[in-house]
């Protein structure tokens, strides 16, 4: 096995949330700072007035200090920065820090991307129009094909959730339209590249949703199902032989499995078996199930780039921070996600090579 010590780039979102605390809470693991080389790219000030604020007798934080940082320092946008409050000032920080992350990636300097969380508002403050982190990505790195996959570990069992979603911030009403046999056919080919290439299963078996209430009650209760989603996935498992498809599966009933390989059932009679990956083919319909098994640890990759990138499942918390008090748990999945994918690509190449 190749001895491989992914470098990461940790760009440390937002500084008036709480991104660092949960960076430098992180790499406090000494397993993980033995697993890769981490680098944090954001303000090395705002990064040690937290730390500074935060350090006390019986607190677990890496020290600034004795880690990698790659400053962007701006005196006159630190000087406006509130532990707290998102502004124009934060958001502009943030911005540069992820922009900073995806150059030195592209230019080979690191084989990942972790990012702490942002404020859309405080982007669209500073003057950054985005709707979220995932689309600067793809724009600076000219990916066209890109989706957000959530990735979690149970605690219980061991067993692995993986969500993909088809449509991801759009209205609800906008849903049915966005949904189309090109588009879907992008993101499952995307969800089995990465199942092969990220987590090493090259024939899965994957779940995709219906739609409508009981997948369309056979056109009584919706017809996009009877209209094309039933012919798509013949034609899909036709052209994916490799691949396991079931569905469309109705919506409620898609996340019994799951929810049983998550906790573990203790039914006495046969229990229906998880797949390895799921297809939602709208934001909650994906991430509801995804954060009431996992809200603590569940991970947020961008599949489609040309390098990878994970991202803690939750947001800013401006209201706990610099309180000392965030949970880091869903940061070191995303750390741990990145190192073992970073990992496999690293082996991959070698054996390639």
């Amino acid at each position: 096995m190749v001895n491989a010590h992914p470098r990461l780039a940790i760009a440390l979102g937002d500084s008036a949330g709480i991104g660092s605390e949960v960076v430098l809470k992180a790499l406090a693991d000494p397993a993980i700072l033995r697993a890769c080389q981490p680098t944090l790219i954001g303000s090395r000030t705002l990064l040690i007035q937290t730390y500074q604020q935060m350090a006390k007798p019986g607190s677990n934080l890496a020290d600034p200090e004795q880690l990698s940082i790659m400053d962007i320092s701006d005196r006159h946008l630190e000087q406006q920065v509130r532990l707290g409050i998102g502004n124009a000032a934060s958001g502009a920080i943030s911005f540069r820090a992820l922009e900073q992350a995806i150059a030195q990636t592209l230019a080979g300097e690191f084989d990942a991307i972790v990012t702490a969380p942002i404020s859309k508002a405080a982007w669209n403050m500073a003057g950054h129009h985005y709707p979220g982190q995932t689309e600067l990505l793809a724009e600076r790195a000219g990916a066209t094909r890109f989706g957000m996959l959530f990735v979690a570990r149970s605690p219980h069992t061991g067993w692995t959730l993986r969500t993909l979603l088809a449509t991801t911030h759009i209205p609800l009403r906008q849903v049915p339209d966005a949904l189309t046999p090109s588009l879907l056919t992008t993101k499952l080919d995307l969800l089995v590249d990465c199942m092969r290439r990220d987590f090493g299963i090259a024939a899965p078996r994957i779940a995709v949703s219906g739609l409508n209430p009981h997948s369309g009650e056979q056109g009584q209760l919706g017809h996009e199902e009877q209209d094309w989603m039933v012919d798509w996935i013949q034609e899909m498992g036709d052209r994916l032989p490799h691949v396991s498809l079931e569905g469309p599966v109705p919506p409620d009933t898609l996340w019994v499995a799951p929810g049983l390989a998550w906790y573990g059932s203790n039914s006495s009679t046969a229990s229906p078996q998880a797949h390895d990956a799921y297809l939602a083919l709208y934001h909650d319909q994906g991430l509801i199930p995804v954060k009431l098994m996992a809200f603590d640890r569940a991970v947020n990759t961008t599949i489609g780039l040309p390098f990878i990138r994970t991202s803690p499942d939750h947001g800013t918390a401006f209201g706990i921070a610099g309180q000392g008090i965030a949970d880091a748990s869903s940061m070191n999945a995303a750390i741990d996600l990145a190192i073992a994918q970073a990992s496999q690509r690293i082996e991959q190449a070698a054996i390639a090579g």
